[in-house]
């Protein structure tokens, strides 16, 4: 474990502000700003550069809220077919709305919501109609004609035109999304088509955090955001545009390589002038490399960061959301970072734990699983599967009793509070469950504490799990994912189901 800050926040946000507002005072009337990545709890960010704050950038909104209008763009295809944001296991429709709460709890208001793709589908006009009744501007961009080879059509009423126009007033407009494919680019280049139509002479930028620009194409860094977006088929790339043009190496991804000649195009056609960009890299304002102060802490994360990718994809391979070929990719880029599976600290320490579990166990338990966390001391504590609870909520008891220095014989939940659960769930509401999940032992923990203030006390340790590393042998059930996405711990399994029941409820 290298627990070592790599990234300097105030260095990172001082730079970022300052290339923005160069940004714009290039621009005569208003930029829009594609702001990518997630803009909120950027956990990804905060994993692979030790010490990245997940919400730098509602600081950076908060620095330039006063300058800029917000536009929230969500594909429609996305709320009709209720895509799912994997941290925090909520749709994209249910995480933008989450996002305009989040956003008001920080003092910044949006602008308006702009649904793009959009075809009429009665799922999305629900989630509109729900926008509009509490008092939120919403638009509907349809599917640009022409895109991407017909830029003649693409920037004429026939494309961009037809696309409903944001009216805004500052010269900033920040146009970002809960997730990607939802659409910024096609918006900000519609708005400056309709800009333009009506003299307003605008321009465009891009904020996007990854791949960072100015370091090494297979820094561990840029291999763990391909390693994300493996699902997705990107890869990172030296920009041959900028290569060209400046002679000198920087970093981006296919897509915006892939994009830009048309680009290029459209914006010199909107704009009836020159693109004022050479390459897709001038287009951005990524100022992450420069916050990076420990390389070496930074390039040890990323490559846990890879490691924890192949747990997931394997994973989600085996619940039938991906294909092997997302596998593979990944398990790809983690040997080319020199790294193995066992390289994560908790993986063995919970394959051991099953192990015992399974010993322990007779034939009639079924599946045994063990579990694993890795404190933040670098102490790292194991639970194991029973008929009185799953591993997780062994693990996490374990945990709390070394962190509030509570002796092991001593019982923080009643066995009458485990007993009572028990008989509600098999013999009232007749569920098949044997032991207690994750959840149900949190709600546990909390009726102890209120009649045993050891209890308490280790409750309130609880907070000190959040970034820890964890690791179970198995897929976790419902109630287990549950109560470790409220813990906001690091989670990875191996690619075994916990039950042989097809559904588990």
């Amino acid at each position: 474990m290298l627990n070592r800050t790599g990234f300097d926040n105030e260095k990172y946000l001082k730079e970022q502000t300052d290339a923005i507002m160069k940004r714009m005072d290039k621009v005569e009337n208003k930029l829009y700003l594609e702001f990518g990545g997630k803009i909120i709890y950027d956990m990804h960010a905060s994993r692979v550069l030790p010490g990245f704050d997940p919400n730098v950038k509602m600081r950076l909104l908060q620095k330039l809220k006063d300058r800029a209008d917000i536009l929230l763009c969500i594909y429609a295809g996305d709320i009709e077919r209720r895509k799912i944001r994997a941290d925090f296991g909520i749709t994209y429709d249910a995480d933008a709305m989450k996002l305009i709460d989040d956003l008001r709890d920080w003092g910044i208001d949006i602008t308006a919501v702009v649904i793009t793709r959009f075809q009429d589908q009665p799922a999305v006009n629900v989630f509109k109609n729900k926008l509009e009744r509490r008092d939120i501007s919403v638009f509907t961009h349809m599917h640009t004609q022409g895109y991407p080879s017909n830029v003649d059509l693409i920037v004429s009423d026939e494309g961009y035109g037809k696309n409903e126009y944001v009216p805004t007033k500052k010269s900033l407009v920040i146009v970002t999304a809960p997730g990607p494919g939802s659409g910024k680019l096609a918006t900000c280049l519609s708005q400056m088509y309709h800009d333009y139509k009506q003299g307003i002479k605008s321009g465009y930028s891009k904020f996007e955090t990854f791949p960072i620009w100015n370091i090494p194409l297979k820094h561990p860094v840029n291999v763990a955001y391909e390693a994300a977006t493996a699902d997705l088929g990107d890869f990172n790339m030296i920009d041959p545009y900028h290569l060209k043009a400046y002679g000198v190496e920087t970093v981006n991804y296919n897509r915006d390589v892939e994009v830009f000649p048309v680009l290029k195009r459209i914006l010199e056609k909107i704009m009836e002038a020159e693109s004022p960009y050479n390459s897709p890299t001038d287009m951005g304002v990524n100022m992450a490399g420069f916050g990076i102060v420990d390389d070496e802490a930074v390039q040890y994360a990323a490559k846990q960061e890879i490691i924890r990718r192949v747990f997931r994809y394997n994973s989600e391979f085996m619940l039938g959301f991906i294909s092997k070929t997302t596998v593979k990719l990944a398990e790809h880029l983690m040997e080319q970072t020199g790294v193995k599976p066992e390289d994560r600290s908790v993986v063995e320490p919970a394959r051991k734990a099953a192990e015992e579990a399974a010993r322990k166990a007779g034939a009639e338990f079924g599946i045994s699983a063990g579990a694993a966390i890795e404190l933040r001391n670098g102490k790292i504590l194991t639970g194991k599967s029973s008929l009185l609870m799953s591993a997780p909520s062994s693990m996490v008891l374990n945990s709390i009793k070394v962190l509030a220095e509570v002796p092991d014989r001593i019982h923080l939940i009643s066995p009458n509070i485990i007993a009572s659960i028990g008989i509600l769930e098999r013999q009232i509401l007749e569920e098949k469950a044997v032991s207690l999940d994750l959840n149900d032992t949190l709600i546990a923990l909390s009726i102890s504490a209120a009649a045993n203030p050891t209890a308490q006390y280790a409750m309130e340790k609880l907070g000190d799990l959040k970034g820890c590393e964890v690791h179970l042998t198995h897929m976790p059930s419902p109630g287990d994912e549950t109560g470790l996405r409220r813990l906001r711990v690091n989670l990875t399994t191996d690619p075994q189901f916990a039950s042989k029941s097809l559904h588990v409820g």
